[in-house]
């Protein structure tokens, strides 16, 4: 048995972007996802949900304070910019051509997502509580 069939709540192939639900820009970036991801590629769940809370546990990442985005694929755990990127890429184009930005070092790359992560909520804003998924986007997100 994989890893992947191991991890909580999700099913063997299956792909998960943990977000920060309380955040305005990350709420963005989910329902950019919806819009851009025809085929359904990735699932969402927040990281202050039952399931983004296991998720995270389960990697050993902070489960009370978590300031980044992360993917978890076939091959595993992603954060930040590599995160972001590996996402991009399996998005119809224009959006799959800024992937090639994995080209710029990573350190370089993780510097600048770090910088906007830790002002999101000074620059965007944020929610009181975490945002619900509407009925119609309901199975696009982790569920108990």
């Amino acid at each position: 048995m994989t890893q992947s069939n191991l991890l909580p709540g999700l099913a063997a192939g299956e792909r998960v972007v943990l977000f920060d639900g309380v955040c305005k820009l990350c709420n963005g970036w989910a329902k950019f996802l919806i819009r851009h991801d025809p085929e359904r590629r990735f699932r969402l769940a927040s990281v202050q949900s039952a399931q983004g809370q296991a998720l995270l546990a389960w990697y050993g990442l902070p489960t009370d304070h978590f300031d980044s985005m992360a993917l978890i694929d076939e091959q595993g755990l992603h954060l930040r910019s590599s995160a972001l990127l590996r996402i991009l890429a399996r998005l119809p184009w224009p959006w799959r051509g800024l992937s090639w930005l994995r080209l710029v070092p990573r350190p370089l790359r993780d510097w600048c997502y770090d910088r906007i992560a830790l002002n999101r909520y000074r620059l965007f804003g944020r929610h009181d509580v975490c945002l619900l998924p509407t009925a119609d986007h309901g199975e696009r997100f982790l569920h108990d």
